[in-house]
């Protein structure tokens, strides 16, 4: 049996008085790719805040063994989780090179990192094409690709994205679930 990687308990999150989470609880393995389900403000999107630290939770949420719901949203992202809000994930007047650096910037192995971004741009060759293109100029299904490079290139043990919107781009969606669990082992 594989070892759970997030493990949550009695999650209570909210938005000021108006309290989304009511008691959540749930555990992911080690290597598993999950999904949450659920209708228009079922609470997926306030969940991956609360493990993100991006909301106040109360519970308890444990990320490889550790409490992680009193820390700061920077310290939980060196740990190892990635989080990509709903939308492009880039900074458009950045270049492709520049956005892809910004997702490892927690990294102090600069030669890994650089594989990595190598590793990235071989996935998703078009990218490349464009290292040095302002990446707000980019057309869709290029734009589409930063949701995924950037959180990989941190090397997360966990990523969470808000509105993974693959399906309508088949190649891509192939391509980066391909990719996705092997890239995130080969860095650690």
């Amino acid at each position: 049996m594989s070892r759970m990687l997030l493990e949550v308990k009695d999650l209570f999150a909210g938005y000021g008085a108006t309290e989304v989470l009511h008691g959540l609880s749930m555990q992911i393995e080690e290597g598993s790719i999950t999904t949450l389900l659920g209708a228009n403000g079922a609470g997926k999107t306030t969940t991956l805040r609360a493990l993100s630290k991006m909301i106040k939770v109360r519970g308890q949420i444990l990320f490889d063994g550790q409490a992680i719901e009193g820390k700061a949203t920077e310290d939980i992202v060196r740990l190892g989780v990635a989080h990509v809000p709903d939308g492009r994930g880039t900074f458009g007047s950045l270049s492709t090179e520049e956005n892809l650096q910004l997702g490892s910037y927690t990294r102090k192995d600069k030669h890994e990192v650089a594989l990595d971004q190598e590793k990235m741009y071989s996935y998703f060759p078009r990218l490349k094409e464009r290292r040095n293109q302002q990446a707000g100029t980019l057309l869709a299904v290029s734009n589409k690709c930063w949701p995924l490079q950037g959180p990989l290139c941190c090397a997360p043990d966990c990523c969470c994205w808000t509105n993974l919107r693959l399906a309508w781009h088949r190649s891509l969606s192939e391509r980066f679930l391909t990719s996705c669990k092997p890239s995130i082992r080969e860095t650690k």
